[in-house]
């Protein structure tokens, strides 16, 4: 035959073979593990006939010489032989359909006794026997050496929300096979895993490739980017590998029941991973406290403390229930409010960072002190208390659990305040009055020196200085002048402070201030102009030592009625007024007298040349 003829054949029967009938299984061979599952996929195309394709499967033995014995069929269910029979009524052995013209062989838990040579073999529904209508595939069943042990098994007992948890497990295989190990931790029955809908849920894993990879879809990977969830791998002895899990925050959805889950995997000459064996150890239930159930703040002394002005305070806070006090940072701030209640302001916090500073009162960082004297205990002393000082005292913790060195913008896990301690001072009695007095008074003019004085009465057991300040209320209240200070639609003018300091403030004119004898106290205005017009009042208050040599106001205070202050004319200028008019009045005189002189001279001349012609 010619080769033109032979080629002609073969396209021919190339061509009818696009029509043929093919049954194809994966590339062999196959390494599955004893105890394990095997799924065969069969697959077959280009067939006639009816839709739904039947599928039988045969073993072959190595040493069988070619004997086949019938494992399962999806068309007569007498078809297993006696070996495969109860497997095949029990289920573990089985077909599952995937498609039409697909399904696949199961067996549940293979027996060495499995390894052979399997075929899949599709019975014919076309009108022309073309193509091919089995194919098979070698299975080699090798022994279970996967290995999974740990070195810890939770208690169940409750541990506090922050607190750090790392579990061990270690895995090893002994094959003859390259195969890989992959090594997953995770949870069941998390309350938050259950809310969502899930009963299971992956932390974290190292997978077939050995590389790290967090739970996918949920907050793990984010911890993991955070570095809240880690997962190391260790050499462990007799050739064992060891996988540490390290949680460094367990929050209260973190609660469940833990296990350690070894996968070992194969490529399959298709190059595909396929999993041919998997232990689960169970680690132990994990139960975490959240710490809304277990923080407590308290201050101490509780209710009420009574002091002597001038007495030292000693406030402390207990914090209790934080758990491992070196796994969370704490925010520790003392509050005060007054006794009449009002806005909460801070005395005095302790950051994060152990560095404290002070509130409102910037001045109390050298009057008292914020230490810590031991885990959850922190004290706040004033030195000398002082009355501005009573009022309602609490301690505000804000606890971030977990986190040593918290960012600035990081939010608390949670903050929880004591119970309010009253602290009440007795403070001395003071009685004071003040008035003022404006000597001269009819003779004040405008360019010359006002002298104010305040005089002041202070009735008190201890030792006091008084503050004095002097305000000038305008005449006009409609005059709005740019001032340093600002009192009741008046200005500040002056203020002598008890320690004899003088502050002036700006409003155009010269001042001074002084102390002219014990109780009198003086404003001077130099050349008082139209603008110091006003009424003047002054204003006092009354200030005390503490023992340890600090000053405070006692509250003590008072200021006098108002005395109104009108400048004259000078003298100079008095004068002045006749003067111009006197001046005037004589030019206008003059002027007419010339006048009436020279009309006069004038009609005279005239009369005495009419005359003279005549």
């Amino acid at each position: 035959m010619a080769p033109w003829s032979i080629a002609f054949i073969g396209l021919l029967w190339e061509f009818h073979c696009c029509v043929c009938r093919d049954v194809s299984l994966p590339a062999g061979p196959l390494y599955r593990v004893a105890g394990f599952s095997l799924s065969l996929p069969c697959t077959v195309t280009g067939y006639e006939g009816k839709r739904t394709q039947d599928f039988e499967w045969f073993l072959y033995h190595e040493n069988a010489k070619g004997q086949q014995i019938g494992v399962v069929s999806t068309r007569d269910t007498g078809f297993p032989y006696a070996v495969f029979l109860p497997r095949v009524q029990s289920g573990e052995v089985r077909v599952e359909r995937d498609s039409d013209g697909k399904a696949r062989l199961i067996i549940q838990r293979l027996r060495p006794e499995d390894q052979g040579r399997y075929e899949c073999y599709t019975p014919s529904t076309d009108t022309r026997y073309l193509g091919n209508y089995s194919s098979s595939v070698d299975v080699k069943v090798i022994p279970d050496t996967l290995l999974i042990t740990h070195s810890r098994i939770l208690s169940g007992q409750p541990v506090i929300e922050g607190a750090e948890l790392q579990l061990t497990c270690a895995a090893s295989i002994q094959s003859e096979q390259h195969t890989h190990v992959s090594v997953t931790f995770g949870v069941r029955g998390s309350k938050g895993a259950e809310s969502a809908g899930h009963n299971l849920r992956e932390i974290i894993a190292f997978d077939r490739d050995q590389r790290v990879a967090p739970g996918r879809g949920g907050a793990y990977e984010k911890r993991y980017r955070d570095g809240e969830i880690a997962l190391e791998k260790r050499n462990g002895d007799g050739g064992r590998d060891l996988y540490v899990l390290k949680m460094s925050t367990l929050a209260p959805e973190d609660s469940g029941a833990y296990f350690c889950e070894a996968v070992q995997w194969i490529r399959d000459p298709a190059g595909n991973w396929e999993r041919i064996a998997q232990r689960t150890m169970e680690v132990g239930n994990l139960v975490v406290q959240p710490l809304t159930d277990t923080l407590t703040v308290r201050s101490r002394p509780e209710g009420v403390v009574s002091l002597q002005t001038g007495s030292p305070l000693t406030l402390t806070c207990q914090v209790s229930g934080v758990g491992v006090w070196n796994r969370s940072a704490l925010l520790v701030q003392w509050m005060r409010r007054g006794p009449a209640g009002g806005v909460e302001v801070e005395v005095a916090r302790m950051g994060t960072d152990g560095v404290v500073s002070w509130g409102d009162d910037a001045s109390r960082a050298g009057g008292g002190s914020m230490e810590k004297e031991a885990d959850g205990k922190f004290s706040l002393r004033l030195f000398s208390v002082h009355p501005v000082d009573a009022g309602l005292y609490r301690c505000v913790v804000s606890v971030f659990a977990g986190r040593l060195t918290p960012g600035p913008s990081s939010p608390a896990t949670i903050t929880q305040r004591s119970e309010w301690v009253t602290v009440n001072l007795k403070t001395e009695d003071v009685r004071v009055s003040a008035t003022i007095d404006l000597p001269h008074r009819p003779l004040l003019k405008r360019g010359s020196t006002v002298t104010l004085l305040c005089n002041v009465s202070v009735l008190t057991t201890g030792s006091a200085q008084v503050e004095v300040q002097w305000i000038q209320k305008p005449e006009d209240p409609r005059r709005k002048d740019v001032t340093l200070s600002e009192d009741r639609g008046g200005r500040v003018l002056a203020t002598l402070s008890y320690d004899g300091v003088t502050r002036i403030y700006s409003n155009g004119s010269d001042l001074s201030v002084d102390r002219v004898s014990p109780g009198s106290y003086r404003l001077r205005v130099f050349s008082a102009r139209e603008e110091d017009q006003g009424h003047y009042l002054c204003q006092v208050e009354v200030w005390s030592q503490d023992p340890h040599g600090g000053w405070y106001n006692t509250g003590g205070k008072t200021e006098s009625r108002t005395v109104h202050l009108y400048l004259y004319a000078r003298v100079a200028d008095l004068l002045l007024i006749p003067l111009v008019i006197g001046v005037s009045s004589a030019l206008f005189v003059g002027v007419l007298i010339i006048a009436t002189v020279t009309c006069c001279f004038m009609n005279r001349l005239a009369r005495q040349r009419s005359q003279i012609r005549k």
